[in-house]
């Protein structure tokens, strides 16, 4: 987990991560400010530190003066040794109404450098000219992690291309789109992609993936999208990877707040859908890749303020992309997890979490290895005898009938208030909710009642399903048959018992492992203090 403190008025923003030499560089933005790129190492994609901060907005008078927006760091093609960091910035000249893409060098990753541009600084010409030289006299002479030199014959800042992009503040939503670079290289060629808008049909449908080859050593030129969906106000940081030679592009849609992806064979064929497209359910957002030694790693930041997507956000771990058997591209749990594995737990002591409903009203046989359960009317949960914290739970459901069935965690016995995870087999639909009970007297607002998140899966067995749940401090987790449909992170409890609820069904649970976790070695709030 990887936070802001809330005192401080910071948090998470949008993120990039490079894996080099057996450690993780995360860059990422910090919110509401934007006034600097944050760095951080890791050797466990889990646990991270704060180093010297990588970039800055620039010098009064800048192209990015005023913010700094999404980021990508790769390697440099040209350049052996060397990384660009492609990034976002925002001028006070247009009121930062207007995003243009810049570029900055390292030879180490930690000292960052921009690179020279064509932008001048126009200000003050009927000042008086002892202004004038004192502002002369401030200037930087060198370039640096703040200032970039003047060059005419650089193509930085990068603006959109109006043959083919929003390209002026008259046009459609009068703010122009050209943001969250993304650099591929496909063996051949350089390709620089970002997040921009055609400049034709509906002004909320204009949202594609901008596209400008590199045609010589850090000079690129326009092309047309590389794809438009024809659908949706923008698709935010924008991905492409390359899976078995086939590619995947990924990007971040505003409108639900979800990560999403589409398809082709090849560069230049169109790009398709899949009857199920998003990676990650909502509240993620922001989705960046890497490369590590065992593959590509999903990251993001999560939400867990619904209502203002610059407080309360978070780093959850990563999740490792694989190709399924039809070519789909899922995200399963971050192997990363396991070193954190403790002590197995009884899985056969388990009893009913409500006592006065009686004995004809319910089962629970305990048989071999599996458990059988049942409820015939009303609501019923079988919990495990320990109080849990931080623990990894997984089983196989089958289920009997067309009833509900779920599972309860961080359950209070008493007053029952906890998390309830509705598992819909027929449907293949997850829903987190949220259960507690307010105050004494609070009226209708006793009854505390949040949903968090939703998420989906498809199967040809509409009875059974392996589910996995991970409960690793404020982050959630739930796989169904090895893919992740939730991921999300919540505080409203802490500890309680866990188990199996049904309405009206009978549900045997098999091949049962229920495995504590240690505790996270870093807080929520560690990114203040790290």
């Amino acid at each position: 987990m990887f936070a802001e403190t809330d005192g401080s008025r910071k948090t998470i923003g949008d993120v990039d991560v490079l894996f080099h030499d057996g450690l993780y560089h995360l860059f990422h933005l910090v919110l509401p400010n934007h006034d600097f790129i944050a760095h951080a190492v890791s050797t466990d994609a889990l646990n991270w530190r704060r180093v010297n901060n990588a970039l800055f907005i620039g010098d009064p008078g800048s192209w990015d003066d005023l913010m700094l927006w999404t980021m990508h760091v790769s390697p440099d093609p040209h350049h052996s040794g060397r990384w660009r960091m492609f990034y976002t910035g925002l001028s006070r000249r247009d009121q930062g109404n207007f995003q243009r893409l810049g570029m900055a060098v390292s030879d180490d990753l930690f000292h960052w450098q921009k690179v020279p541009v064509r932008w001048e600084d126009h200000r003050g010409p009927r000042d008086p000219e002892r202004v004038k030289r004192a502002l002369q006299q401030s200037r930087a002479t060198s370039a640096d992690a703040r200032h970039a030199m003047f060059d005419q014959a650089s193509c930085f800042p990068l603006a959109p291309d109006p043959e083919y992009y929003e390209a002026s503040l008259t046009e459609g939503r009068h703010w122009v789109s050209f943001r969250d670079p993304f650099y591929h290289h496909d063996g051949n060629d350089g390709w620089l992609l970002a997040a921009g808008r055609v400049n034709t049909g509906p002004v909320v449908r204009r949202g594609c993936v901008a596209l400008m080859k590199e045609v010589e050593p850090n000079h690129f030129v326009a092309h047309p999208p590389l794809h438009h969906p024809r659908l949706y106000d923008d698709i935010e940081v924008p991905n492409l990877i390359v899976v078995d030679d086939d590619h995947y592009l990924i990007g971040s849609i505003r409108e639900d707040a979800k990560i999403r992806y589409w398809h082709t064979d090849e560069i230049g064929h169109r790009w398709q859908s899949y009857h199920d497209n998003v990676l990650l359910p909502q509240g993620n957002y922001a989705g960046r890749v890497c490369r590590d030694d065992q593959g590509w790693l999903l990251w993001n930041f999560y939400s867990m303020n619904r209502e203002d997507r610059t407080a309360e956000n978070l780093m959850p771990p990563p999740k490792r992309l694989v190709k399924n058997e039809h070519g789909l591209l899922r995200a399963v749990t971050f192997e990363g997890i396991d070193q954190y594995l403790r002590e197995p737990l009884d899985a056969k002591c388990i009893h009913s979490l409500i006592d006065d409903v009686g004995p004809q009203m319910r089962e629970c046989r305990v048989e071999g290895g599996h458990l059988d359960l049942a409820c015939e009317s009303g609501f019923q949960a079988f919990v495990f005898d320990d109080h849990l914290d931080h623990f990894r739970f997984q089983a196989k459901l089958d289920m009997q009938g067309l009833g509900k069935c779920g599972l309860v965690f961080r359950i209070d016995p008493e007053t029952r208030d906890g998390y309830y995870l509705s598992l819909d087999l027929l449907k293949g639909v997850a829903q987190l909710r949220a259960w507690g009970t307010g105050e004494d007297g609070s009226g209708e607002q006793m009854m505390q009642f949040c949903p968090l998140q939703s998420g989906f899966w498809y199967s040809e067995d509409r009875t059974a399903i392996s589910v996995r749940l991970i409960v690793f401090g404020s982050y959630i987790e739930v796989s169904v048959n090895g893919r992740v449909v939730l991921s999300l992170a919540d505080q409203s409890f802490d500890k309680g018992k866990m188990g199996v609820y049904l309405e009206t069904a009978k549900v045997r649970v098999s091949e049962i492992q229920l495995v504590r976790l240690a505790p996270p070695n870093q807080t929520d709030e560690h990114l203040a203090s790290g």
